[in-house]
């Protein structure tokens, strides 16, 4: 049976209906996550681990983490903020079903299955990470839109409240990423996928970041060629960092 529901997934998406278009882009996405979260329960009750290179599953994972249609996508507007964040949280959750895997529940993290899953799994790790930078850079823009026009009586407290803290945790996402997705790279190609995405977006965050945030941030990357796996990796940080510094 999911199979079957996989397979009648995969065949809307090849609708010509389906256009480079943010809200048709976050339908796929939701149905592949669906589809895909089914899959993961499935192999779970058999005591089997989830296969993610296997061409069906690939596919439903391509396109929720869809890199291109990310990009294909016009400028951000202030209108985008709807679709855009339930774009990111469907990604987010995605990417823990696999990552997450098999981990044991207890006051201590399961560093044993959470190793496991960052090797064999590394590979879609890297991608959506990419995708959670890209996008979250294209949310922190659609947000100061957004922002900007609100009249001066819709600038509530607990709106504002909400931006300066998506733009904390902006900082601690990009710090977690850098930590695990490029630091814990078992494979170079990986740690330049996401040390791409941030170079990428670098004028985003240095305009967005907070400033006691954007001095965190460079200090964190202060020693990054003792650790950053890639001589590439490491340019691309060292270009991301700089643009923090610009602005601070």
């Amino acid at each position: 049976m999911a199979i079957v529901r996989i397979l009648l997934v995969l065949l809307a998406f090849v609708s010509p209906a389906f256009a480079q278009d943010g809200v048709q882009d976050l339908a796929a996405a939701r149905d592949a996550a669906k589809a895909f979260k089914a899959y993961v329960e499935g192999v779970a009750k058999k005591g089997e681990r989830p296969d993610l290179t296997r061409p069906d599953i690939a596919a439903l994972l391509g396109h929720v983490f869809d890199l291109d249609a990310l990009a294909a996508l016009p400028p951000a507007q202030a209108s985008d903020m709807g679709w855009l964040m339930d774009w990111t949280d469907t990604a987010n959750q995605t990417h823990k079903l696999f990552i997450l895997y098999g981990m044991k529940p207890g006051p201590q993290p399961d560093l044993a299955a959470l190793g496991r899953n960052m090797t064999e799994y590394g590979d879609q790790y890297a991608v959506a990470m990419s995708f959670m930078i890209r996008g979250m850079a294209r949310e922190a823009v659609a947000g100061q839109l957004f922002w900007a026009q609100l009249p001066a009586e819709q600038r509530t407290r607990i709106r504002e409240e909400g931006f300066v803290g998506f733009r904390k945790n902006s900082a601690v996402y990009i710090l977690t990423t850098v930590c695990a997705a490029i630091q814990g790279a078992s494979k170079p190609a990986n740690a330049r996928l996401v040390a791409a995405a941030l170079r990428d977006t670098r004028d985003v965050w240095a305009g967005f970041l907070l400033p006691q945030d954007r001095a965190r941030v460079i200090a964190e990357l202060a020693d990054l060629p003792k650790w950053a796996p890639d001589e590439m990796a490491r340019a691309d940080l060292a270009t991301f960092t700089a643009a923090l510094q610009a602005v601070n």
